[in-house]
């Protein structure tokens, strides 16, 4: 039984439909890519899935339960965490304080994210804690966003565009924190335009092209077809 599944996922914003019956699933202590252009439909079908955006039909489950149409405060609850592309930092309080504002105990199981847990995962965040959000670099800010999320204890991450608008050194900074997440075996959906940086991290992708899934397979299998990489991901 996946973690998430999402079935026959459709929505629109007004009269302008953006998801024509996106289909999914994540399992537990997977790592999961969504490639897409630009305008694809990636950050619509996490927006989705954390009911930022309400679905027009479709099926979202979630550690087998029905989510879809659920408030995303009861979406959180669940044990699904969003690290949005913006970070969505609290900008007056301090990165403890922001810390402390998201932190929360697992559900149904022991507390695996504490402080000392996110700072070993993230031992940078360590020299700026008494800092405010505000005054962070981007990538600072994305890596406090997704410690911020950890400390909610979630049993999924969506992360939406975590490497877009940073420089390449700090990319890869970035991606190596994540590797880390992953092989401490953190479920992530993980929306991405970075081809190198997404394949490196999942364990699986899928395309979304114009609201749609145009394929879904491995890394290395996307890697033997040069046409799909063409097609749906060159710009």
């Amino acid at each position: 039984m996946p973690l998430l599944e999402v079935a026959g996922l459709e929505t629109a914003y007004g009269e302008s439909q953006v998801l024509f019956g996106i289909s999914l699933a994540v399992d537990a202590g997977e790592v999961v890519a969504l490639l897409g252009r630009n305008g694809a439909g990636k950050t619509t079908t996490l927006s989705s899935i954390m009911g930022l955006v309400p679905p027009r039909a479709g099926s979202i489950r979630f550690k087998d339960a029905e989510i879809r149409g659920a408030e995303p405060f009861r979406v959180a609850r669940a044990g699904l965490g969003f690290v949005a592309e913006d970070c969505r930092l609290f900008g007056g309080l301090t990165v403890a304080e922001n810390f402390e504002a998201a932190r929360a105990p697992a559900r149904g199981g022991p507390t695996r994210w504490t402080l000392d847990h996110v700072l070993e995962l993230f031992p940078d965040v360590r020299g700026f804690l008494d800092r405010r959000a505000s005054a962070l670099s981007g990538g600072q800010q994305r890596m406090v966003a997704i410690a911020r999320t950890l400390m909610g204890n979630p049993d999924m991450i969506l992360l939406d565009e975590p490497s877009e608008g940073l420089a390449p050194l700090v990319v890869d900074a970035l991606l190596k924190r994540l590797m880390a997440l992953k092989a401490s075996g953190q479920t992530v959906l993980i929306s991405e335009q970075n081809l190198r940086f997404a394949t490196e991290l999942a364990d699986r992708v899928y395309i979304i092209e114009k609201g749609e899934i145009r394929y879904d397979g491995t890394p290395r299998d996307l890697a033997a077809h040069p046409e799909l990489r063409q097609k749906y991901l060159m710009v």
